[in-house]
Order: structure tokens, then C-alpha cells, then sequence
């Protein structure tokens, strides 16, 4: 009888690793299964989120939802020039100027490049967030949603809305074993001409990743302390897990 060594590793990880052989090739199932993976990779990038059923599962925040559209008139454009989801559409522009403006935080909600990660985990994120924030003392304005947007398109959305931090739930590129991952980028002051150095990044938000529960910890730490010290990106490091640390080691002080 053959003994798998690599059984036990597989139950720790979702890489493909001692796949059976048959003759020069990989086993059949092996195969079958990453033209499954990579089928499910395609799908995310090319699928457009679905904005009504997205608006739907927003609703129960009480928040108004914001259709906005970035110069990116479909998807293919939009895989093809990554700029034009940077920007907003000029209809989109007027419609938000025309807003009114004084909440805090602005939230854009954009399909990215997995409309699967966005619809699967945005409004579910959020539903842990918006208490969160508000508990904090902070307003939240509408949400904006996106289904042709880049990480850049907040830094407008949040300077037309003139928040003080923008939030963006974006759906990140799909791997072969991630076709639902979603990321959270935070930015003080938005405005155009804002960098990926400006921001602040949570990745792999998703079940087989960083589970939701974790995710709005850290966001809610990196919000408060955005906020408060007036600086994202490379300037704010995320401090929370010692600070959960340090929490928990005087608790046990305490109770020592």
C-alpha cells in the first residue's frame, strides 16, 4: 500500500501540492480540478456585479445606496484601461456634488476584478462595520456602489462627498484558489492624485482567509486611529494585534 505523505499538509493549506501522477501528466481528478479553479478565476474577473441585488443586501443598514459609474462604459474597458476606473463618470461627479456634504466616512462598494468577493462579502463586512463606526461617534455618509471601479475611485468619491476617510470594499484579483477575496483600503483626506502609499490595505477577506469578525477588528483599529492621528498609509502601521495582546495580558494580571 502507498502511503500519501502529503495528506496531512493538505488539510493546512489550499496549495496544490504532491499531485498524483499518471504517466508524464498529473492524475485525472488533479487536473479536473484546477480547470475547475481556473474556471471559477475567469468567471470573477469577467462577471459584472450585480448592482440591484447588491443594493438589496445593503438596505438593512438604513444608509442611502449610491449608484456611481467610473469612465469605464463596460467590462471589458475596464480590464483593458485600469485608468478609467480610477475616475469617475462626468454624470457621476455632478450627481455627487450636487449631495449634501458633512459625514465623516464615505464608503464606496466596487466590484473590482472578483464581483463575486463584493457580492458575497461586502454587505456582510459592512453590517459589522456601521455600528461600529457609529458606536465610535462617527457619521457615515451614503454608500456608493461601483460595478466598474478601481481602489483610486474613493479618493474622489471621498473628496466630492468631502469626508474626512474614505473606506473602499473592493473585490480583489482571484487566484486559483481564491475566486472570493475581498480587500479594504483606507484613506484620510481623500483626493485625487492619493497613492497606494496613502492607504491602508486588509486583505483576503473571505471565509477561507481573514473572516469577516477579523477583518472589521482591524478595520474599525485602523478608522479610529486614521482618524484621530489624521495619517493612513506607510505613516500608520497596523498596531492592533499587539494592542489586543497587551489587553489581554493585563486581563490575565488582573485576574491572576
Amino acid at each position: 500500500m502507498s502511503i500519501d505523505r502529503f495528506e496531512t499538509l493538505r488539510k493546512f493549506t489550499a496549495a496544490r501540492i504532491g499531485l498524483g501522477r499518471s504517466g508524464p501528466g498529473i492524475a485525472t481528478p488533479d487536473h479536473l480540478a484546477f480547470r475547475a479553479a481556473h474556471a471559477l478565476a475567469r468567471d470573477a474577473v469577467h462577471t459584472e456585479l450585480d448592482l440591484a441585488a447588491l443594493a438589496a443586501s445593503l438596505s438593512p443598514l438604513g444608509l442611502p445606496v449610491l449608484r456611481v459609474e467610473s469612465r469605464a462604459p463596460d467590462q471589458q474597458t475596464y480590464l483593458t484601461r485600469p485608468d478609467f476606473g480610477r475616475r469617475l463618470s462626468d454624470a457621476s461627479v455632478t450627481a455627487l456634488q450636487a449631495r449634501e456634504q458633512g459625514e465623516e466616512i464615505a464608503v464606496l462598494v466596487a466590484g473590482g476584478l472578483s464581483a463575486f468577493a463584493t457580492a458575497s462579502h461586502a454587505a456582510n463586512l459592512l453590517a459589522l462595520l456601521v455600528p461600529g463606526f457609529r458606536q465610535a461617534g462617527l457619521t457615515v455618509g451614503p454608500i456608493c456602489i461601483a460595478p466598474r471601479g478601481r481602489v483610486a475611485l474613493g479618493d474622489e468619491v471621498g473628496a466630492l462627498l468631502g469626508a474626512r476617510l474614505v473606506l473602499v470594499l473592493i473585490g480583489e484579483r482571484p487566484g486559483l484558489s481564491s475566486p472570493d477575496s475581498l480587500g479594504a483600503y483606507i484613506t484620510v483626506a481623500p483626493r485625487l492624485g492619493r497613492t497606494d502609499a496613502d492607504r491602508n490595505c486588509i486583505s483576503n477577506i473571505r471565509p477561507e482567509g481573514m473572516v469577516l469578525a477579523e477583518a472589521a477588528r482591524r478595520i474599525l483599529w485602523l478608522t479610529d486611529q486614521a482618524m484621530t492621528r489624521g495619517i493612513s498609509g506607510v505613516s500608520l502601521k497596523d498596531d492592533s494585534d499587539r494592542v489586543l495582546l497587551a489587553a489581554s495580558a493585563q486581563g490575565q494580571l488582573l485576574t491572576g
